[in-house]
């Protein structure tokens, strides 16, 4: 039996995923802490797992991201990127390492397991060497922003290609960035760091999977644009199966879904849904006329708040549900039009459905982008299109079958890999196994930023 500790960051979509791996660790034998905001306590504990939350100066909740975080959603491109990224990840990281060495200083771990936007891991990673400390593994439930010449910078939502031409491109464009709209970023990283008694991290933020002694992508690499540079500790298990909405019970219109017409499904899914005038109301408007079931889900909102914010009743061929058993209903959908997030995406293209993608915050344009790529689906390059693109879009995506070709090329490359949290588990129990290393490091993180890791603790109980 081991013990490993899950730091991650206080935000469904990443909070998720931990969780998952949690349960199957535990499931394993072994004891698992989970180290997140307070928001999250029943959650965790409902997986019977132990908790620890971050401290309250870090500790934020994301569906209030605004008295966090003034201004979210407030910019678009790479304003937003640079804003979010601020103020959700790198603001939080000296408080998070603080947390991340008291909560390894209180009891011996054999590996910490962490989200991969949990910053507050890299000093750890960045100041003690591997040897004289305990594995650090991250989990990416996000696109990866790894940099490469294949690629045009993270944010950019633009094609990746190999090209002399591209590779051009990616390079001018890359150095415009970090010396002008993204050198914030890298700036306020250092600081963090340095406050942390860290070194800078080398590629800056955008290159902090590549840090952890290991990265489990919860992906799969026809998802994901080629790198040349792909280090080899970036590893793809596929996408988690996620828990929202599995055990929601079924509407009274279930019955509706007879296969007597298409079904296109939309959803803003669970954070990104505080407007849902930026796609559902488009959405209905848009595809009210035409001889398909629109399915909306509001990601916990009420279904009035989308009856007002459409304003009036709406179209005899819409149904609506705060939640959905997604197993149960995307295998009766034909299209499913989403503002990208990473998970709904997968889920989506696990039952080989193509999609309609209107993202533009957090990480939404670069999964659009992603889908677009792997011809898959559309990507709409807004988050807020009119009801005349969305019909549009849909139109061109039932008529055309190489969109639900490549779902389904998708879906086979998927169906094809392990269980994730098998594959995860048994490298976690692979790397914990005698000869171990030190079983935990014990951390102080004072104001010098010279001294934050002191004394390493020999293994005990291996």
């Amino acid at each position: 039996m081991s013990r490993f500790l899950l730091p991650c960051t206080p935000i469904y979509g990443h909070v998720a995923p931990m969780l998952t791996i949690g349960a199957g660790l535990l499931a394993r034998g072994h004891q698992v802490t989970v180290l997140t905001g307070r928001k999250y306590r029943s959650a965790v504990e409902q997986q019977r797992l132990s908790f620890v939350p971050l401290p309250a100066e870090v500790d934020y909740d994301d569906a209030h991201i605004d008295d966090w975080l003034p201004g979210h959603g407030r910019y678009t491109g790479i304003a937003a990127g640079r804003h979010d990224i601020l103020g959700l990840f790198v603001r939080p990281l000296v408080a998070q390492a603080r947390a991340l060495a008291d909560t390894l200083a209180a009891e011996d771990y054999h590996a910490v397991v962490a989200d991969a936007a949990f910053l507050g891991a890299l000093p750890m990673l960045l100041s003690v060497p591997t040897v004289d400390r305990i594995p650090v593994v991250g989990v990416s439930a996000t696109p990866l922003s790894l940099t490469s010449i294949d690629c045009a910078p993270f944010g950019s939502g633009l094609d990746p290609g190999n090209s002399a031409h591209t590779r051009r491109r990616n390079r001018f464009i890359a150095a415009v960035l970090q010396h002008g709209p993204l050198r914030s970023i890298r700036a306020a990283l250092d600081e963090a760091l340095a406050e942390a008694g860290a070194p800078p991290a080398p590629g800056g933020y955008f290159d902090a999977a590549a840090r952890f002694d290991l990265t489990f992508q919860l992906s799969v690499r026809g998802l994901e644009y080629p790198r040349r540079e792909m280090p080899p500790t970036i590893r793809f298990v596929g996408p988690l199966t996620p828990d929202v909405g599995r055990q929601a019970k079924l509407p009274s219109w279930w019955g509706d879904l007879d296969g007597a017409r298409p079904v296109v499904h939309v959803t803003q899914g669970t954070m990104a849904n505080v407007d849902l005038g930026r796609l559902l109301v488009p959405t209905i408007a848009g595809l009210r006329d035409e001889n398909l079931l629109v399915v909306a889900a509001t990601g916990g909102r009420p279904v009035a708040e989308l009856e007002a914010r459409h304003g009036g009743p709406l179209p005899a061929n819409v149904r609506v549900a705060e939640f959905l058993p997604y197993p149960k209903l995307l295998p009766l959908v034909d299209v499913m039009i989403t503002n990208g997030g990473f998970g709904g995406v997968q889920q989506a293209l696990s039952y080989g459905l193509p999609l309609v993608v209107a993202g533009s915050s957090e990480d939404k344009p670069e999964v659009a982008g992603r889908v677009a790529w792997s011809g898959a689906g559309l990507n709409l390059r807004t988050g807020a299109p009119s009801a005349a693109r969305v019909r549009r879009a849909v139109r061109l995506v039932l008529r055309d079958p190489r969109f639900a070709c490549a779902a389904a090329k998708l879906q086979a490359e998927i169906a094809a890999q392990p269980d994730p949290v098998t594959q995860v588990a048994q490298t976690l129990e692979t790397l914990t196994s005698p000869p171990a290393r030190p079983s935990a490091v014990h951390l102080h993180l004072t104001q010098k930023p010279a001294s934050v890791y002191q004394g390493v603790v020999r293994p005990r109980g291996l």
